[in-house]
């Protein structure tokens, strides 16, 4: 029987002197209701892999056929739940990545290929199937159908021309409009298929990928498919980015966590030219800031840390504050707009991982990834080696 894992116990988190403020809960205060990968009894033990063990997921997809899939990223695999678990540490039925739940290493400690895996990443749903940021490989896996048998080879590939191919822009020093250097985030919008492609600090779009090694349709982050220049090559600003890394619609528009710059950078209609300036940016009172918590050691609502996520949520934007250990509420897309929901953390002001005590059922250890469906928040919870299921609130 898995162990019954408690809520927080008392504790003296560190925050801002006289800072109380903590707003409504962004997830059920009741916390998660089921957790998968983690077990209380030995925190210092070595992550034996497994059908049930994760280690440093970053990546989580609620998919519309009901299953669920995780990147266990420091595994170099995926795996699959047929149905959305509903008891904790629940064991995984599919795997992709490695010949065997006990198995690891990078491409399975053999040579590369359509179902191998390096550091994945981002996952989401793409049509019935998935996509992942096989992030090390340099390349986006992409699946027409949720694999049904272990080790299914992906249909087509992004960013190389062929499956046994890992280098960064294919071996070249700059990119262009197929290649890919660690790309680490990938959404599924209105029909596009979005990448971050975080080593060449740019977001590319592909309208209808149909094959392995296509160009890309738009550019954003850089002018050309041919520069990689951190920021497009300007001080900080509206068209530039230093890390990008998660996706998402919002309010009709697109939302790029740009986790270098610790901002939200937020176009309110679809971007339809390369290099398009974005038209604000939460978590910075200006386009032109980028300091953690803007320049001050604790946090507060309007501030970020390293954000990897971004989800939507009935209208609201969801975002992984990472480096603050937090999750983060946003209605309000106007340029340095204050978060209106929180959770992970007691107010806006505090921070720490695991809330600077010993990881429990509803604490969070450098949060990387986020799916949301019908209410239901997944959190790659990375630094506690785990997924959380977890309602929003009421």
């Amino acid at each position: 029987m898995a162990p019954t894992l408690a809520l927080s116990p008392s504790f003296e988190p560190l925050k801002a002197p006289g800072s109380v403020h903590a707003g409504p809960p962004l997830l059920d205060p009741a916390g998660p209701s089921v957790v998968l990968g983690w077990s209380e009894t030995d925190l210092a033990a070595p992550i034996v892999p497994s059908a049930s063990a994760l280690f440093g997921p970053r990546g989580v997809c609620l998919h519309p056929d009901g299953s669920l899939w995780v990147a266990d990223t420091g595994h170099h695999r995926l795996l699959g739940w047929s149905a959305v678990p509903d008891a904790d540490n629940a064991a995984a039925d599919r795997l992709v990545g490695q010949p065997a739940f006990g198995h690891e290493g990078r491409n399975a400690k053999a040579a590369p290929n359509a179902a191998s895996l390096n550091v994945p990443t981002g996952i989401c749903a793409w049509g019935d199937g998935l996509a992942v940021a096989d992030a090390w490989n340099h390349r986006v896996l992409l699946w027409r159908s949720v694999p049904v048998t272990d080790n299914q080879p992906a249909d087509l590939i992004l960013g190389q021309e062929e499956p046994g191919a890992v280098l960064a822009n294919r071996g070249a020093d700059v990119p262009n409009a197929a290649t890919l250097n660690w790309p680490y985030g990938v959404a599924v919008i209105d029909g596009r298929l979005v990448i971050a492609d975080t080593g060449n600090r740019r977001v590319l779009i592909w309208h209808d990928p149909s094959w392995t090694g296509q160009d890309a349709d738009l550019v954003l982050g850089q002018d050309l498919f041919t520069v990689r220049d951190e920021n497009a090559g300007m001080a900080v600003g509206p068209i530039g980015m230093r890390w990008p890394h998660g996706l998402a619609a919002w309010h009709g528009g697109l939302a790029v966590s740009d986790a270098g710059n610790n901002r939200i950078m937020v176009w309110t209609d679809w971007p339809n030219r390369p290099g398009q300036p974005c038209d604000g940016v939460i978590g910075q009172a200006d386009a032109f800031a980028c300091d953690h918590n803007q320049a001050a050691y604790y946090p507060s609502a309007a501030a970020l840390n390293m954000p990897y996520a971004v989800a939507e949520a009935a209208g609201r934007l969801v975002v992984a504050d990472t480096a603050n250990s937090r999750l983060l509420g946003w209605s309000d897309d106007r340029t340095g707009a204050p978060a209106d929901h929180l959770s992970g953390q007691p107010d806006y002001a505090s921070k720490g991982d695991n809330r600077w005590s010993m990881p429990a059922r509803d604490s969070l250890c450098w949060p990387y990834g986020l799916s949301v469906r019908d209410g239901l928040v997944a959190v790659a919870d990375s630094g506690n080696n785990r997924i959380l299921l977890w309602r929003m609130a009421a």
